[in-house]
């Protein structure tokens, strides 16, 4: 057992090949057990799709593997992610409910690809699914294609130099084939998390350089914590949001957000470069 193992170290967020990230489930678990780790969590966005598989990876890692989600949402012009921790993962009006979200985050996609065409990028939606699978025809349909796969195609067919050429150029907010995602509200988000057995966090805030926006949510919405530590987050960021969640009585959260390796760059940290106390992840399915 090494330091992080001994010191009950956890990372809250991670994603899996079930929406955007590189790797299965049990690949994510494997790294977390190899860097000491003793928790993880799986938010993968809008599905729950890789969480079984994790939780029998976490048993034969010896990992504590936390069911999560990141939901998409907006609220006042702006996309606010929402993390929920200790979800019902087979509860059939979730699952209901992430299904819409999906399917809403298809037709995005859609209209991603209509614009890249517009501005002379001939990318149809099977690049983008044989970019994900590594060449399979198909995706599954509880798992979730997302910007990074379109920003991966972009890459491959020499579009983009890299991922945050992509975004940058086409598919971050404000760029030239950008497209907003969800009407469901972070307020929503929260209340289908409380109704799942789980217990919301707002995600990365300092990601949305709205700190108001984060302010007002937090009393509309009632989350159960904020994400204080992120690996977008500078040290100036998590001092002001480790203030702001004690002076509303929030879990302080974090995670690397690991999403994989593309392009040969780690996106956005690596497992384990952000990490909570354990006591964190009994906070949250306590709360």
């Amino acid at each position: 057992m090494n330091d992080m193992q001994r010191q009950g170290r956890c990372d809250l967020h991670t994603h899996t090949l079930a929406s955007d990230g590189t790797n299965s489930p049990t690949e994510n678990v494997r790294l977390a057990s190899q860097k000491g780790l003793a928790g993880l969590a799986i938010t993968d966005h809008d599905t729950v799709a890789g969480i079984a598989e994790a939780m029998e990876a976490g048993i034969k890692y010896g990992i504590r593997v936390v069911a999560g989600v990141e939901i998409s949402t907006r609220s006042e012009g702006h996309d606010i992610h929402v993390l929920g921790y200790g979800v019902q993962y087979e509860d059939s009006r979730f699952l209901t409910r992430l299904a819409g979200l999906r399917g809403a985050r298809d037709q995005r996609n859609d209209q991603i690809l209509n614009k890249l065409r517009e501005l002379g990028i001939d990318i149809v939606m099977q690049d983008v699914i044989q970019t994900k699978t590594g060449g399979n025809a198909k995706v599954n349909s509880d798992n979730s294609i997302g910007r990074p796969h379109i920003a991966d195609t972009l890459v491959k067919k020499g579009y983009a130099s890299d991922l945050r050429d992509a975004f940058d150029r086409y598919l971050g907010e404000g760029a030239a084939a950008y497209i907003s995602l969800s009407p469901l509200s972070p307020t929503e988000a929260c209340q289908w998390i409380r109704e799942a057995g789980g217990a919301p966090v707002i995600a990365h805030p300092g990601l949305y350089h709205q700190d108001w926006l984060i302010q007002n949510l937090i009393e509309e919405a009632r989350p159960a914590g904020l994400e204080v530590y992120h690996s977008d987050h500078q040290k100036e960021d998590e001092e002001r949001y480790f203030a702001m969640a004690r002076e509303n009585n929030l879990i302080i959260t974090g995670g690397s957000d690991y999403h994989g390796v593309r392009q040969g760059h780690v996106f956005h940290g690596d497992i384990g470069s952000i990490t909570v106390s354990k006591e964190v992840i009994d906070l949250l399915l306590h709360t």
